[in-house]
C-alpha cells in the first residue's frame, strides 16, 4: 500500500504540473527531500523519478512561466563560482573516479538552488515552497518520533522507512534539519495563507515541534542537542516575552529530563569529554589532519579525499574502585574516515578558494535576512506583516545549519542548498517590490508592498 500511495502521489503532482507548471519545481523539492525511489520497492525504485522530476522543474519554468521579474542577485552568483569551482576540482581530484559519485548529486543541489529564486515570482510561490519543504522533511520527522515515542530509537538503529544511512536518512543530518525547520513551522503556523491560521493548523504544527525535538532523542545525535539549545537561545532574542518563554523552556527541561532513555542521556554525557569517547576523538584526529593537508594542498584534494586521512589517538577513560582511580589508555588508529565537519569537509575537499566562497555564501545570508528583518519588522498590514518573520525563521534556520555543521558534514546537502535559494527568492522578491512602490513616511524612505503582492494573498495564477 505504501508503494501504491507514493506512486499515485507522484503521478498526480507530475499530471497536475500540465496545468500549473510550478507545482513541478515542488515535486522536485518533494522528491529530492523525501527520496520515495529509495522508500518504494515497485515501479519508482526503477526509474529515474530526480531526474524526471528535476528536467520537468527547468523545462517548465523555460517554456510556460512569466520571466519579466526574474533577477539574479550575488548569492546566485557566490553559487555559480562555487559551482563551476567544484566541477574543475572534481577533474583534479586525487581520487576521480570517487570524486565524480558524489559530484553526481553536488552539481544538481548547487544548480537548483540557482534556479529555485528564479521562479519564486509572488508571495504564494515563496509560501508554497516553504510548505512544501517542511511537510516533505515532515514525512521522516513523524515517521521517526513516532518511533521513538514508542520505546524505539537508539544511535544508528533509528529505522526511517527504509535501511539507509545517506541524506536525511541518516540520524546526524535528519536531526539538524529537523531542527532547522522548527522556526519554519512557527512561521507557516501564523502566517500561512494556503493553511489559514486555526486550531487544526496550530495542533499539527505544535506535534510536529514536537517530532522534531523528538528526533535527538531518537537518534541520539548529539549534534541535535547542540543545535536545539543555540536555536532556543537565538529564538529569545526576537521573542516578545523573553523571561517567560526563557523559563518555559527551563521547565520543559526539567520535566522531560526523566522520561529520557539513559542511553540517550549516557551518549550526551560525552560531550564534555571527547578523550574518553572513540567518535569524538576521531573526529579531532580528522581535523587535524585535514588543516595539516590543507596547509600543503592549499586548493584541496578534491570530492572525497578524506579517504587519504590516516589518524592516531589515544582514549583515555577512568574507573573508580573504593580510593583508586584507574586511567586507561587505548591506542586507536583509523584510515579512511569522514570529516565529520562541513567547514573542514570544505578546506579539504575544495580549499581554501571553495572555503571562501562558501563561507561567503553563508554569511551573506546572515546579513540579508537580517536587513529584511530591520527593513519590514514594523510593517503591520496583512500583506507585509509576513516577510520580517519568514526572515528570521530563514535566518534561525541558517544558523542551526551552521552550528550542526561544525560537527557533520553536510557543506552541500540538497535541502540546505534549498533553504539558500528560498533565501535568494525571498530577498530578489522583496527588493523587487519595493523598488517599485516607495513610500516617504516621516521624511524618509520606506518600502509598501504592492498591489501585485497583496494580490498574492488570493491565489494568483502560479
Amino acid at each position: 500500500m505504501l508503494d501504491l500511495g507514493l506512486t499515485a502521489f507522484l503521478g498526480t503532482l507530475l499530471a497536475l504540473g500540465f496545468r500549473r507548471p510550478f507545482l513541478w519545481v515542488l515535486c522536485y523539492l518533494y522528491v529530492d527531500i523525501v527520496s520515495p525511489q529509495q522508500i518504494s520497492w515497485g515501479i519508482l525504485s526503477h526509474i529515474p523519478v530526480s531526474l524526471m522530476a528535476f528536467a520537468a522543474a527547468f523545462g517548465g519554468w523555460l517554456l510556460f512561466d512569466d520571466k519579466r521579474d526574474v533577477r539574479f542577485n550575488l548569492r546566485q552568483g557566490l553559487l555559480t563560482a562555487l559551482l563551476i569551482y567544484c566541477a574543475i576540482s572534481t577533474f583534479t581530484a586525487v581520487y576521480p573516479d570517487a570524486a565524480q559519485e558524489k559530484w553526481a548529486w553536488v552539481w544538481k543541489a548547487l544548480v537548483f538552488a540557482i534556479f529555485l529564486p528564479l521562479t519564486l515570482r509572488t508571495r504564494l510561490r515563496i509560501e508554497a515552497v516553504v510548505l512544501v519543504m517542511v511537510l516533505s522533511a515532515s514525512a521522516l520527522i513523524i515517521d521517526g518520533g513516532i518511533k521513538t515515542a514508542m520505546g524505539g530509537g537508539g544511535y544508528g538503529s533509528l529505522r526511517i522507512f527504509v535501511e539507509s544511512n545517506t541524506g536525511l536518512f541518516e540520524g546526524s543530518i535528519l536531526s539538524s534539519v529537523a531542527i532547522s525547520i522548527i522556526p519554519l513551522i512557527l512561521w507557516l503556523a501564523k502566517h500561512g495563507t494556503i493553511f489559514p491560521s486555526d486550531w487544526r493548523v496550530k495542533t499539527f504544527a505544535a506535534a510536529l515541534i514536537f517530532a522534531c525535538a523528538l528526533i535527538p532523542v531518537g537518534t541520539q545525535a548529539r549534534t541535535g542537542l547542540v543545535c536545539l539549545g543555540v536555536l532556543c537561545l537565538f529564538y529569545l532574542r526576537t521573542a516578545k516575552h523573553k523571561v517567560l518563554i526563557a523559563g518555559g523552556m527551563a521547565i520543559a527541561v526539567m520535566l522531560a529530563v526523566p522520561f529520557l532513555p539513559p542511553s540517550f542521556l549516557a551518549r550526551m554525557g560525552t560531550i564534555e569529554n571527547h578523550q574518553a569517547d572513540q567518535s569524538a576523538s576521531t573526529r579531532i584526529g580528522v581535523w587535524k589532519w585535514t588543516w595539516d593537508y590543507v596547509k600543503q594542498h592549499p586548493m584541496g584534494g578534491g570530492f572525497v579525499v578524506n579517504i587519504a586521512s590516516k589518524v592516531s589517538y589515544d582514549t583515555i577513560s577512568a574507573s573508580t574502585d573504593g580510593g583508586n582511580t584507574t586511567i586507561t589508555r587505548t591506542r586507536v588508529v583509523e584510515e579512511g574516515r569522514a570529516f565529520h565537519s562541513s567547514y573542514f569537509e570544505m578546506l579539504g575537499e575544495q580549499g581554501f578558494p571553495g572555503f571562501a566562497l562558501w563561507i561567503a555564501l553563508q554569511l551573506t545570508g546572515l546579513v540579508q535576512m537580517e536587513l529584511i528583518r530591520r527593513r519590514w519588522k514594523n510593517r503591520k498590514q496583512p500583506d507585509e506583516a509576513w516577510a520580517a518573520p519568514l526572515a528570521v525563521a530563514l535566518q534561525l534556520a541558517q544558523i542551526v545549519y551552521l552550528i550542526g555543521s561544525l560537527f557533520v558534514g553536510i557543506a552541500f546537502q540538497p535541502f540546505i542548498m534549498m533553504l539558500v535559494g528560498l533565501q535568494c527568492g525571498l530577498w530578489t522578491y522583496l527588493q523587487r517590490i519595493g523598488r517599485r512602490h516607495p513610500v516617504k513616511r516621516g521624511g524618509k524612505a520606506e518600502i509598501r508592498a504592492s498591489k501585485p503582492a497583496r494580490a498574492a494573498l488570493s491565489l494568483p495564477p502560479t
